[in-house]
């Protein structure tokens, strides 16, 4: 057990949370130099799709072993391993010099991810206590909201200013300085024996979700023939099926699905991942409709959709006292609501909108998801004990990996699927205003499942004495 307890939960979680931005920043930069890295190789941007693709495969796969690892080995030191696994792998991925280098550096890369964001968690929630964990989750957080917005802008500054290898680079001196703080600041974790690890349970739940990642993450992009993508997919579906089956008669699972079980667990992770899949459309409409649709510079787009980290930022000071005051489900139901009404009020985006309407327009937005995915990652682990917080953190990584991937599935269909109904072969402007609305009604099909918590559900974390 960590030695935490009862200590302001700020210091720790600034330091898993600066962990957790470089991995998540990382991610959305790398597509920004995607065209730059594709002329110094001297191949087809296409084909470096691959480099995504490969990356996020091996960060979804290897989550499910990071509950066992950290608790045969100490939460603290798979986390340093894991900061510096990312770091390396970094630093190979900026000297690579064709598409095989970058590719295996990017999935060793993606191994240290896999370990360091649920692993992170982890470390930061055992020995909270309850009145605690609010505080903690909210500076948590901040990254998931930051990285995919503010990635574009840094990741295009970077490749501009001084060569692409950079956005691999940057990694170096922030993973240095975090694995610093995480040495000096946060107290040891006791190893534990967690028992034999359910092997079966981890290959086919890793080939599952392999196969699903690599289906959604290469379909329609025509870098490998069609039936690759669908094949992936069948092989996902079939695995979890076998891996669901599986889960439900071990005795120790990989994916411990008696967590569901929980009214709070089940809502954070299945209404939660309903709501992710719609919000995560909007960092791909968002910038593409700018310069696709309306023209503009990817530097203007940048900047005007990074309003929704202004108002991710905005909510930090401001979830504490909402849950409070109304408590998790009613905060989250209309929290919900209010999300998908700012989401699908961008369908009506036009080159007529003045630049300040759009920019106030998208940080009303990024105010509410961030209070979204505040409570639901608060309520995910509110009411449950200590004992299951490594099984917990795995299995809710997953859900979360899986969701921003869905999210630009469903942008991508929804264009296409709008295009091909006006009977147009190309995208319009028409398009993505479908586009915003299918999602804000993906969000808003998550109020249902959260309106059926109990009234009181986290009191105890929230506060709230309703």
């Amino acid at each position: 057990m960590s030695d935490q307890a009862g200590k302001d939960p700020r210091p720790i979680a600034i330091i898993v949370a600066s962990a957790l931005l470089m991995q998540n920043l990382d991610s959305a930069a790398v597509t920004t130099a995607l065209p730059s890295m594709a002329r110094d190789m001297g191949i087809e941007p296409a084909r470096l799709g691959v480099a995504i693709t490969s990356y996020l495969v091996a960060l979804t796969v290897f989550i499910p072993f990071s509950g066992w690892v950290a608790d045969r080995f100490g939460a603290k030191r798979v986390f340093m391993a894991a900061i510096m696994i990312f770091v390396s792998a970094s630093a190979a991925c900026g000297f690579a010099n064709g598409l095989s280098e970058l590719v295996a550096a990017r999935i060793v890369q993606g191994f240290g991810g896999a370990m360091m964001v649920p692993v992170g968690r982890l470390l930061l929630l055992r020995g909270l206590r309850k009145d605690q964990m609010l505080q903690a989750m909210t500076w948590l957080t901040m990254p998931g909201m930051l990285g995919p917005i503010s990635g574009p802008v840094l990741g295009g500054a970077l490749t501009d200013l001084l060569g692409w290898r950079y956005v691999f680079w940057i990694n170096i001196p922030i993973g240095i300085l975090g694995l610093l703080m995480v040495w000096w600041k946060i107290p040891r974790v006791v190893a534990q024996d967690p028992g034999p690890p359910d092997v079966k349970g981890l290959l086919l739940v890793g080939g599952a979700l392999a196969g699903f990642m690599f289906g959604i993450e290469t379909i329609g992009r025509g870098v490998l023939p069609e039936w690759w993508a669908e094949a992936g997919l069948v092989l996902g579906v079939l695995l979890g099926v076998w891996a669901i089956r599986h889960c439900r008669r071990a005795q120790r699972p990989a994916v411990d699905l008696a967590l569901l079980k929980l009214p709070s667990f089940h809502a954070a992770t299945v209404a939660g991942t309903m709501f992710r899949v719609g919000a995560g459309a909007s960092p791909f409409l968002v910038p593409v409709l700018l310069q696709v649709g309306f023209g503009w510079g990817a530097t203007e787009s940048g900047l005007v959709s990074f309003a929704t980290a202004i108002g991710a930022l905005a909510m930090k000071p401001l979830a504490q006292p909402i849950l409070r005051a109304f408590g998790f489900r009613t905060t989250l139901v209309w929290g919900t609501l209010a999300a998908a009404v700012t989401l699908g009020a961008c369908a009506a985006f036009s080159v007529a909108w003045p630049l300040w309407a759009m920019f106030l327009l998208l940080a009303v937005g990024g105010l509410f998801r961030s209070l979204q995915f505040t409570a639901l990652n608060t309520l995910a682990f509110a009411e449950l004990p200590q004992s299951k917080f490594s099984a917990a953190t795995g299995f809710y990584g997953m859900a979360q990996q899986i969701s921003p991937a869905l999210g630009v599935v469903l942008a991508t269909v929804a264009l296409e699927a709008s295009a091909a109904f006006h009977g147009r072969h190309e995208v319009s402007v028409l398009d993505f205003s479908a586009a915003f609305i299918i999602a804000a009604c993906v969000v808003a099909s998550a109020a249902p499942f959260l309106a059926r918590l109990p009234k009181g559900i986290g009191a105890e974390v929230s506060g709230h004495r309703g």
